[in-house]
């Protein structure tokens, strides 16, 4: 049986929120209304600021799929071709080197998103990763519908797309590992062996805290890791791997409590 890497898109792989450029593109091409823009800013700045606390699943979900209901695949392609640089240069200089030690370990990475498929994949497969697990919409005659081809991959929906993808590759998800910044994604995050939490929010810093699951800090501009919390040698082990991504300029969360 072989491993893999799960990694979370927003606030993990990449800053910020992939949805909102996307929504930029989409409404230079005109397929969104000026009204939707403003609320897709609003909505990317507060997940900046705050994260995703999980209860977004349903409006998010609508979101998507309305906003791309009716609309030929080849136009959301374009869209999408358009937004990738983007995208690419919002993916952290760590996370980069992170794949890269997990594809030196012979493990086979992911990108899990809940955002559209069509604009995740291109992404992983720029980044030479294995693929991405991400939301699909139903096409019928070469257009988006409103309903979804697959599971919503969003918190609940993130696991059962993975325990899907495992039983399908023969991965070990006990020797898996799986990255995010948010609460929304414990489900992901208790599926592997190795969970990570990588910026997160106050909630999974709590839970990491508590299990002992390793705490990455992701700096885009300086370039820093921090392990935090490490209650196993398995998470050691990746502290370690972490440390070679930037300059170490932490302690252990528990030493500094004493």
């Amino acid at each position: 049986m072989v491993a893999a890497a799960f990694f979370d898109l927003d606030r993990t792989l990449i800053s910020g929120a992939s949805i909102f450029p996307f929504a930029v593109e989409a409404w230079r091409a005109g397929l969104v209304k000026n009204a939707d823009i403003g609320r897709f800013a609003a909505g990317a700045l507060a997940f900046l600021a705050f994260g995703d606390k999980g209860h977004k699943s349903e409006g998010t979900r609508t979101a998507i799929l309305g906003h791309v209901k009716g609309i030929s695949v080849d136009v959301v392609g374009e869209v999408a071709a358009r937004v990738l640089p983007r995208l690419s240069d919002r993916v952290r200089p760590e996370s980069r080197r992170l794949v890269k030690m997990h594809h030196e370990a012979g493990r086979e990475t992911w990108i899990v998103s809940a955002s559209p498929h069509g604009i995740v994949a291109p992404l992983a497969a720029t980044l030479g990763m294995t693929g991405a697990i991400a939301t699909k919409g139903k096409v019928v005659d070469g257009y988006f519908t409103d309903e979804l081809d697959g599971p919503f991959v969003y918190g609940k929906g993130k696991l059962e797309a993975i325990m899907q993808l495992a039983d399908e590759r023969g991965y070990d998800l006990g020797a898996s590992y799986a990255y995010s910044d948010s609460i929304s994604d414990l489900p992901m995050l208790e599926a592997v062996g190795h969970p990570v939490a990588v910026n997160p929010d106050r909630d999974l810093e709590r839970v990491a805290h508590d299990r002992g699951w390793p705490v990455v800090i992701f700096a885009r501009k300086t370039k820093r890791a921090i392990a935090l919390g490490l209650g196993t040698s398995a998470a050691g082990g990746l502290a370690l791997g972490t440390y070679a991504l930037g300059r170490y300029q932490g302690r252990l969360a528990e030493r500094s409590r004493r």
